[in-house]
């Protein structure tokens, strides 16, 4: 039955759209912060002048709006032009304090330091201003017994993020921008010096440190390997021991939500404590107040034993103003509660906006509050075992059509078995969580939580054998997904239609949600169309796996590596979302001599569509002479090679020269010298994203 269309967003939410608006502009402008200050003194100037000339007046609404934005514009700017240095491009002598328990990778501990003085001269002088950097430090005797508090002085050379640059590839220096990181420095062994220690701590570092603690609790009571990766990452949220294996196992059986500690997890704890609690206020209604209260502090208290992990906040944040909300109706305002700790957390801390759990959660919810009751509604049981699978069905459902675009998105994946998964492994990690709580209650008896460690532990091993027999299952996950941002907004407002037309059922709201409908379709066929890569040849900007890439004009190609056992797996992470853009399968990597009917590899030589490229990372070719020069379309010199381009002429007819990331400025500098003499074209990878030519003859 059709009935007049009233649906309207309420104030709360169109407030926090403004100031994420704001937000989302001024990390995309931060030269232009000036322009927020001017439009809020704009605001207040008009607003000011209509009380003498009503005609001058702004709409009250629209001037809360724009202030709104501007504050989300000046935040998030001014986040950015903090981080920001003066790079000298030198080295010189910095003194630095360890900020967080240094990170050991294969060749170096990394740690994360605030710089305190900078060399200038012959001097030490203060720095301004709070500025962190990311220290790579080579492993060694003494760089193992690194600890957070030392105070170092080091004699390196500060730089400012790499970024690659590549179309649809993860910007690692905008994203260090956000956290506040102004830059990076490697440290060789030798050039650095230990010359103090403090033991001031801030409040985070307070709560890291007890969560720490919980985790040696962890070791200390046998756990080890996956069944101590997943126990810390359920219940204090430590995802750092999570091996590849087992993070790809939970990816793709659709239950990563598990392991991202967050609202879910938090609602249990609620759930826990309320169970105790609620029959107290039930027979003495006064002590409801005090009793929401006490669950709010302990609430607060599990966050601080996840070290403030951000998503854990968040949950706390939303749930203590769900129940403060509730101290004054029985009426649950969950929508409103899950707006204002959104806004109060951005404003907080902006750059949150863009961490992918922060937007998983949020959205998860969201969905959860819109979608779940009209999906509950639709099962005609009564009360009882079956309608509560129908319901935990619903909340699956709605959970995962909310976060299904940002998945989509993100991680080019669509788990097929998120049904399966949830019914097993949300109940499951249910009786984890609760079974870890009890356990650590039982930490003055040691011999009692030595025995439910073990429990707990088979418990976590039974969850983790289950989800990889659901990721063995067939069609597990549909992988390789590209939908773009623009795709994902598209398809968010297909679904924000949709629900509103299965709300308002009007003829308005259902051609609303068939127009978006339209668009997204019209969106996702024109992209791929045009984004379908042309036979061609493509050289990266990306440090760790020099290579060329060969393009054959659809979704096959090869990827021809200098290094007989090449690390590619940087070069995946990279490249793959551009590659799923383009609809491309994983390339064949050549490492050694290759031959079929379209491309040939033979002593690093490619022959590829009539084009010849010699990829070169050694001196095999130093000092060698031919009687007549092999035509070469391209040179693609890699670290490795120790001479110039004019000793290789005598052997090759050079078109023209590809300098990869990785060779030393020495060498560049000559090279380049070599080049331009010989007037051969130089194109260096590091000044462009990447290099792409036609492959026709």
């Amino acid at each position: 039955m059709l009935r007049p269309d009233k649906y309207e967003l309420p104030v709360s939410f169109r407030l926090l759209a403004a100031l994420i608006a704001g937000i989302v502009c001024g990390d995309a402008f931060p030269e232009a912060r000036e322009t927020g200050f001017a439009l809020i003194a704009a605001c207040m100037l008009l607003q000011a002048a209509g009380l003498f000339r009503p005609q001058w007046s702004m709409p009250h609404g629209l001037s809360v709006y724009l202030c709104m934005g501007s504050v989300g514009f000046i935040i998030m700017s001014g986040r950015l032009h903090a981080a920001r240095y003066s790079f000298t491009g030198e080295d010189a002598f910095y003194r630095l304090s360890i900020q967080k328990p240094p990170e050991e990778k294969p060749r170096t501990y990394l740690c994360t330091a605030t710089l305190l003085d900078e060399g200038r001269g012959d001097s030490l002088l203060p720095c301004s201003g709070s500025k962190r950097f990311l220290l790579y430090i080579a492993k060694d005797s003494a760089s193992a017994t690194l600890r957070r508090g030392d105070e170092l002085l080091i004699h390196a050379r500060l730089a400012p993020p790499g970024s690659s640059h590549i179309p649809d590839a993860f910007d690692y220096a905008h994203y260090l921008a956000r956290q506040g990181v102004s830059g990076t420095a490697y440290i060789p062994s030798g050039q650095w010096r230990r010359i103090g220690h403090t033991e001031e701590r801030s409040f985070r570092q307070k709560a890291l440190d007890m969560r720490e603690e919980v985790i040696r609790l962890y070791r200390r009571l046998g756990f080890q390997g996956d069944e101590l990766a997943v126990l810390s990452a359920l219940t204090v949220g430590y995802e750092e021991e999570l091996s590849e294996a087992i993070a790809e196992t939970y990816t793709v059986s659709g239950a990563s939500h598990i392991l991202a500690l967050s609202g879910m997890h938090t609602a249990f704890l609620y759930g826990l404590l309320a169970l105790f609690l609620a029959p107290l206020w039930t027979h003495w209604r006064f002590l409801k107040p005090f009793l929401l209260l006490f669950i709010i502090a302990l609430m607060w208290g599990f966050a601080f034993l996840t070290g403030l992990s951000p998503s854990v906040v968040r949950a706390v944040v939303m749930c203590s103003l769900l129940l403060l909300v509730n101290l004054r109706t029985e009426k649950a305002q969950t929508l409103d509660a899950l707006t204002a700790a959104a806004f109060l957390m951005l404003l907080f801390q902006p750059a949150w906006l863009f961490d992918v759990g922060f937007q998983l959660s949020f959205l998860a919810v969201a969905g959860i509050v819109l979608l779940y009751p009209k999906l509950n509604a639709l099962c005609p049981l009564k009360p009882g075992p079956a309608r509560k699978v129908w319901s935990l069905i619903a909340i699956s459902i709605a959970a995962q059509l909310s976060t299904a675009p940002l998945v989509m998105h993100y991680f080019a994946r669509f788990p097929t078995h998120f049904l399966l998964t949830n019914l097993w492994a949300v109940p499951l990690s249910t009786i984890i969580l609760y079974a870890a709580v009890f356990m650590l209650a039982l930490t003055p008896f040691p011999a009692l939580q030595s025995w439910c460690a073990w429990g707990v532990n088979e418990l976590v091993r039974l969850q983790n054998s289950s989800l990889q027999w659901i990721e063995r299952l067939p069609s597990a996950s549909i992988d390789r997904i590209w939908i773009g941002t623009a795709g994902t907004i598209l398809l968010y407002t297909v679904i924000l239609q949709a629900n509103r037309c299965w709300r308002l059922r009007t003829l308005n709201s259902l051609q609303a949600a068939l127009i978006c409908l339209l668009l997204f379709a019209a969106h996702r066929s024109a992209s791929l169309i045009l984004d379908t890569p042309q036979t061609g040849i493509t050289f990266y900007n990306i440090r760790g796996c020099p290579a060329v890439h060969c393009l054959a004009g659809g979704s096959h190609s090869w990827l021809v590596c200098t290094d007989s056992v090449p690390d590619a797996s940087g070069l995946h992470t990279v490249l793959d979302p551009h590659w799923n853009r383009q609809q491309l399968q994983p390339p064949t990597e050549i490492t050694g001599e290759y031959k079929d009917t379209s491309i040939l590899v033979y002593n690093q030589l490619v022959h590829y569509q009539g084009k010849n490229i010699c990829l070169l990372n050694d001196d095999r070719w130093r000092g060698k002479t031919a009687s007549r020069p092999l035509k070469l379309d391209y040179l693609y010199i890699a670290k490795g090679y120790r001479g110039g381009v004019a000793e290789l002429t005598s052997l090759f007819q050079i078109g023209q020269v590809i300098l990869d990331t990785s060779v030393s400025s020495y060498y560049k500098k000559r090279i380049r010298e070599d080049c331009s003499l010989l007037h051969i074209p130089c194109r260096l990878l590091e000044e462009e994203s990447m290099v792409s030519f036609p492959a026709l003859p």
